[in-house]
């Protein structure tokens, strides 16, 4: 009687440590492709964005901290399977601020806005990745750039 409470004690945990390491491991992976959806866009003009975190990553090199930074712009040294926050946390205010608006604003506090963050971090990794290849804008497998909006953008449907 004893050997069965034992063996269904022992069963039990193995089920529940299979299911907390699944959530886990669900919890901290990102995902191939992330559509940048969230309440930042909710009056968005264009398409969403449709990050291919996996192509970044193997394909072209990026490193985790080349996105992920912290309240001074400095890379965080993360790796695969760290569990990170999504830009909206830190970067809340949605859409974008510019022309008049953004007048007089210093670039940290343009930075606040969502779209103004991910403009600013996306475009100085396309630029140096394109000044490192010798790629021109225009040039096959270039990285797109904000003025070429639809490259990274969707057409709305």
């Amino acid at each position: 009687m004893k050997l069965k409470k034992h063996m269904l004690f022992l069963s039990v945990s193995i089920v529940l440590s299979v299911f907390i390491a699944a959530a886990i491991y669900a919890g901290t992976t990102a995902q191939d492709v992330i559509k940048m959806e969230n309440k930042a866009y909710a009056k968005h003009t264009k398409g969403i964005v449709e990050f291919s975190h996996k192509k970044h990553a193997e394909t072209y090199g990026a490193k985790c901290g080349d996105c992920h930074h912290d309240e001074t712009g400095k890379a965080l040294e993360l790796k695969a399977g760290d569990d990170v926050k999504g830009c909206i946390e830190c970067h809340k205010n949605p859409g974008e601020i510019k022309g008049e608006e953004a007048k007089g604003l210093s670039d940290k506090d343009k930075r606040q806005y969502h779209a103004n963050a991910m403009h600013d971090n996306c475009t100085e990794c396309h630029k140096k990745f394109n000044k490192d290849k010798g790629l021109k804008s225009n040039d096959q497998g270039a990285a797109p750039m904000k003025s070429k909006c639809a490259a990274c953008h969707p057409k709305k449907e």
